[in-house]
């Protein structure tokens, strides 16, 4: 396990989380970044010291030996060049920050260019790794399956608008950031066959979309619902509604239960040492990535197709 080739790409704030996770799992691994700014940071941070001029510049003299991990941590607006860079450069298998794009449309209009690589690309929602939503999941097969499903992905508007972002990343939010909630909530539920979605204009300038409403059912028979409402109050959740109890992971590093036939909601405790630790998820699907361990990870067609037939109709 720790002889792999393995490459960290980008030197930012998820680089390092990445980093503190690669050492504490007792990987060698080679962090690529491309200023000397950042990653003057990122060796302070995390003691290793980056090869920095960037990808590119990297990839004139050297190349990924063959069977090699790439985990892709670059800015947002970055993700998509870095990946099929480093696809043709012979990356055996590919961990790229979420949402793998700037965009929905960036994503779609690559969708050729990176078919012959699906296979070998992962998608990192690392809340499908949460310590809670493992627990959840146990708490669902023990009561015998979901039943229901809510959830909200109500983004705080007057926080994101005053921060200095990328040309784009404000404007797609909801496929920057937002698609954190709805991957996760049909991971869990399955995915949605038949299902109506509605939205409005707000009075968000930066967001073309900020009030969003839906209900339907998924391939696995679950009824499910969900609102957002950029303008108004709210915060990210999910409610799983099993014939015993109704599970809220809200914030989604939590759980509380209210069992049938009570009013009362009650913290439920479980084991989150690592999410505490580090990055909430993070360890445990770095940890999935680098075994070959899939289930859980998110695969670029998988994600691909979200965005054409999940994301796209939400928005649309």
């Amino acid at each position: 396990m720790k002889n792999k080739n393995i490459f960290l790409i980008g030197t930012g704030t998820m680089a390092v989380d990445y980093a503190k996770v690669l050492k504490a799992q007792g990987h060698d691994f080679v962090v690529i970044g491309r200023g000397e700014i950042s990653a003057a940071s990122f060796h302070e941070k995390t003691g290793i010291k980056p090869i920095s001029g960037g990808l590119e510049n990297y990839l004139k003299n050297n190349s990924f030996p063959k069977g090699s991990y790439i985990i892709i941590a670059t800015g947002t607006q970055d993700l998509m060049q870095v990946m099929l860079t480093v696809l043709r450069s012979g990356a055996s298998k590919v961990l790229v920050e979420k949402p793998a794009a700037l965009s929905i449309k960036e994503l779609i209009k690559n969708e050729e260019n990176l078919n012959i690589f699906k296979d070998k690309v992962f998608v990192a929602y690392n809340r499908r790794f949460y310590a809670s939503v493992i627990e959840a999941q146990r708490l669902i097969k023990e009561d015998g399956g979901l039943q229901s499903m809510h959830f909200e992905f109500t983004e705080w508007a007057h926080k994101i608008e005053p921060l200095q972002k990328a040309p784009g990343i404000k404007e797609n939010w909801f496929f920057a950031n937002s698609t954190h909630v709805v991957d996760l909530a049909f991971y869990i539920s399955g995915k949605p066959i038949d299902w109506n979605a509605y939205n409005k204009s707000g009075n968000i300038k930066w967001h073309d979309k900020t009030n969003f409403a839906g209900a339907g059912i998924t391939e696995k028979g679950v009824l499910f619902s969900y609102i957002s409402n950029w303008d108004s109050s709210g915060r990210w959740g999910i409610e799983l509604l099993t014939k015993e109890r109704r599970i809220y992971l809200k914030p989604l590093e939590t759980i509380f239960i209210q069992p049938k036939g009570s009013v009362q909601v009650s913290d439920h405790e479980f084991v989150d040492t690592l999410d505490k630790e580090f990055k909430p998820g993070l360890f445990k699907q770095t940890e999935a990535f680098l075994n070959d361990a899939t289930g859980s990870l998110l695969n670029l067609f998988e994600h691909i197709n979200n965005a054409k037939f999940i994301y796209t109709k939400i928005l649309s």
